[in-house]
């Protein structure tokens, strides 16, 4: 058996061995054992704190990806909203048709006037020569008129009997054709030679007594005049003769002699009886006569129609001077008519606005351009409105008279009330939506301008106390999702999306915000809804 020896211990002879260096500090093994420990609890804190904050954020996307609101029962006020501008119920700009120098423009800015109250005053000298020219064109036009149709309807100038007539319907006539004779022997005449003295005591329209030769029957008679020229007469005595006028009894006739007696004064001789007048109506134009009206024997006042000259020629010179007569006359009223533009009144009451013309002020096309063509402004301010937009949608909902709420800004968000005046069917579509104008008039527009915008909400309805919830809440169908209280945190917030249901409702009013509940739902019940407005809900549904 081999062993293994040792050589003795020999301090002195052995080299010494080399020294290490002992560190300051050296864990023992359990030291070791304690910070493995360590770092498995920090790492199970790591893990406990990480879980909890991922499980939180969970929550919190839920709770942000949904809204709530309770069913509650509210004055529901169903109303079409819309904006506009305010405006004035009329508004005119006054025009001029005419030119040239203002006489008069009696008012300012900022007054009120009156409708036809004088605004301006032209000069119209130019206008009313031209009214006298038109009426002296339209009197020879009637003139004219008168002769053309008198030369076609020959007529009798003094009364009388139709002692013979020269044609009968048919004829051709052509100016000058004697017509007919007309005889006055209603009332005689008859000239008696006086002595110049005596008739020098004698005067127009002195009774007389006229006495017939043969049965001597008197007759009363007038003076009707008294030559002036004397005559000579047997035994170169001075004669003038006296015309007395006598109403035929019916059997006096031409021829008849006789004496006459003028109070105490007797004529030199006797007389001779004639006819009053005697005279041939001719015919003044050519033509047919188409139509007679008289017989022989008959008796005609003066002016009455003997017969008518017609025909082709004879019809179309009277139309041409019926036309002319027209003609002037519409000249005449046109040139009155130009007349009235040299004065210029308000056609509304209202308000001048702008003033843009003096008295003194000439105006011609140059002023009239730069003044945007028009002489002054008025607004009737005494009424406000506006018109609003109202979309194809909610335009079946209104009604004229309809009240409407409105608030203005520039008046510190005043609010007023008006109502529905007009509805124009006359829409406007854009983009594939229709709009109608509706004009609204504001009640007490006191602190409010033309121009200033307004918003408007026209009352459609007022429901008292009705279940409503948050318009968004209604899906499609219609249906509510519902939660339960304990799906809810203790901060109101959705912690459980699992509880909630799917309720269908019945549906009634609704404004831009709530929405009526007739059946589905019970007052208090909440109901939940997509917020669609979350980013976390959106990236959580892969958007």
């Amino acid at each position: 058996m081999e062993s293994t020896k040792t050589k003795p211990e020999n301090t002195a002879l052995q080299e010494p061995e080399p020294k290490t260096e002992t560190p300051l500090f050296k864990a023992p093994k359990k030291k070791r054992k304690w910070m493995k420990w360590m770092v498995i609890v920090g790492v199970i804190v790591v893990i406990v704190y990480f879980v909890t904050n991922i499980l939180g954020a969970g929550q919190q996307m839920i709770s942000s990806a949904y809204l709530n609101g309770t069913a509650e029962r509210m004055d529901l006020t169903v109303s079409v909203s819309s904006t506009g501008t305010v405006t004035p119920i009329n508004d005119y700009r006054v025009s001029s048709l005419v030119m040239g120098e203002i006489l008069e423009a009696p008012f300012e800015e900022g007054d009120w006037v009156e409708a036809g109250d004088l605004l301006y005053r032209f000069d119209s000298q130019d206008a009313q020569d031209a009214i006298d020219r038109a009426q002296l064109a339209l009197q020879q036009a009637q003139l004219s008129y008168q002769s053309t149709l008198n030369s076609l309807q020959p007529f009798a100038t003094s009364a009388g009997m139709v002692q013979k007539l020269h044609v009968k319907v048919g004829d051709t006539v052509s100016a000058g054709t004697v017509i007919a004779d007309i005889t006055d022997s209603a009332t005689m005449l008859i000239d008696i030679p006086f002595h110049s003295s005596d008739a020098d005591m004698l005067y127009a329209g002195q009774s007389a007594t006229v006495t017939l030769e043969g049965n001597m029957e008197q007759l009363s008679a007038t003076i009707r005049s008294i030559s002036g020229a004397e005559e000579i007469g047997l035994g170169n005595v001075r004669l003038r003769q006296v015309t007395f006028e006598v109403s035929n009894p019916g059997a006096l006739s031409a021829g008849t002699t006789a004496t006459a007696m003028v109070g105490g004064v007797a004529c030199a001789s006797s007389g001779i009886f004639e006819q009053n007048r005697s005279y041939s109506v001719m015919a003044s134009a050519s033509g047919e006569i188409t139509s007679l009206y008289v017989s022989e024997g008959d008796w005609v006042t003066s002016g009455r129609v003997l017969a008518t000259i017609g025909g082709t020629n004879a019809n179309t010179t009277l139309e041409n001077a019926r036309l002319s007569v027209e003609s002037s006359q519409l000249s005449l009223e046109s040139a009155q008519r130009a007349l009235d533009n040299y004065i210029v009144t308000a056609p509304i009451s209202g308000e001048v606005i702008e003033k843009q013309f003096q008295a003194g002020d000439k105006v011609d096309s140059t002023s009239l351009t730069a003044a945007n063509g028009y002489l002054a402004i008025l607004y009737d301010t005494s009424t406000l409105t506006f018109e609003m937009k109202v979309d194809e949608l909610d335009i079946n909902k209104i009604q004229t008279g309809q009240e409407v709420s409105i608030t203005v800004d520039a008046a510190d968000g005043k609010t007023y009330t008006g109502y529905v005046d007009k509805i124009n069917v006359n829409g406007t579509t854009l983009s594939g939506s229709t709009t109608y104008p509706i004009t609204v008039v504001i009640y007490d527009p006191d602190g409010l301008l033309p121009g200033m915008n307004v918003s408007a909400d026209i009352i459609i309805e007022e429901a008292s106390q009705v279940l409503c919830v948050p318009v968004d809440a209604v899906q499609r169908g219609p249906y509510v999702l519902v939660a339960p209280a304990s799906a809810f945190d203790a901060n109101g917030n959705l912690k459980d999306l699992n509880q909630a249901e799917q309720r269908d409702v019945t549906i009634g009013r609704s404004n831009d915000k709530y929405i009526e509940i007739i059946s589905g739902m019970e007052e208090g019940e909440i109901a939940i809804w997509e917020n669609q407005a979350s980013d976390l809900y959106s990236m959580m549904m892969g958007g």
